[in-house]
């Protein structure tokens, strides 16, 4: 059972984890119509998982890892937990902590609380995004249903918030790694104005967000679909991250990365049923 945001008394009244429900329909994927699309009802967490939610899995854990078929979606047979991922979780709580240590620099997670429990957790990999959300009575979302709010659907927006260039107001994005050590904000830092259709807060830039699916060809049609079968390419993600270009941060950008690969400019946010 999820437990409420706050850890060890703290409170972080701005970014209590609400769900924003994204009312399903009828879009284009990458904004293109030959790849069109159907999406259910669902809700999309309005944040990033900070890393003060995150401490709770931390804390709970390895007894917080997923059982047989948890985290699946509820119209996509087979999406759930496999067993056979055990072994790409950390074998217990100091391995998983020190898993959360990926970059010195720019690494969000503190092994006590330090001041940034509204950051955004990094350095998670595939698996333990997809077994966070489990734990949390959810699911990772499709990369459907997140290209589909990030386009406010049938919109098709160039970006979450509209049509409108991306600028520091906007987005979390552009900061060269390579001679600058940036603090990454609390999630929301850009909200309301950076805000998509539904209200989902950071859907471009802060950081790279884990999906279910295998990056893979986009097949012509979906309902409620996923990639499933593993092409070669690692797992996708969208959004864009503090540490990347303007170009990530369009709803059509596409990258996959291996799933068992600990970054710091990869999170998630959690997606459940309506």
């Amino acid at each position: 059972m999820a437990i409420p945001l706050v850890a060890a008394g703290a409170c972080i009244p701005d970014v209590e984890p609400t769900a924003g429900v994204v009312v399903g329909g009828q879009f284009n994927r990458l904004n293109d119509a030959r790849y069109p699309a159907t999406v259910a009802d669902f809700q999309l967490d309005r944040f990033e998982v900070t890393v003060g939610r995150f401490r709770q899995f931390v804390a709970g854990y390895p007894a917080t890892r997923p059982k047989a078929g948890a985290g699946a979606h509820p119209l996509i047979q087979g999406s759930g937990w496999d067993p056979a991922w055990d072994a790409s979780l950390p074998a217990g709580q100091d391995e998983l902590r020190a898993s959360l240590e990926c970059d010195p620099n720019f690494r969000t997670w503190t092994d006590e609380p330090a001041g940034n429990e509204a950051a955004p957790i990094n350095c998670a990999s595939w698996y333990l995004a997809f077994a966070f959300c489990a734990w949390d009575e959810g699911r990772l979302p499709t990369e459907a249903e997140w290209n589909y709010a990030a386009v406010g659907g049938n919109e098709q927006r160039a970006y979450p918030w509209g049509d409108e260039a991306p600028s520091q107001e906007l987005a979390v994005y552009g900061c060269d790694t390579t001679t600058t050590v940036c603090p990454i904000p609390s999630v929301g830092s850009k909200s309301p104005a950076g805000d998509g259709k539904w209200g989902q807060a950071d859907l471009a830039g802060s950081l790279f967000e884990w999906v279910l699916d295998y990056h893979a060809d986009l097949t012509e049609t979906c309902n409620n679909c996923a990639a499933l079968t593993d092409g070669g390419y690692g797992r996708g993600s969208r959004g864009g991250a503090f540490s990347h270009t303007e170009e990530t941060l369009s709803p059509t950008y596409r990258i996959g990365e291996l799933p068992e690969r600990t970054l710091s400019f990869y999170g998630f946010r959690c997606a459940r049923g309506e």
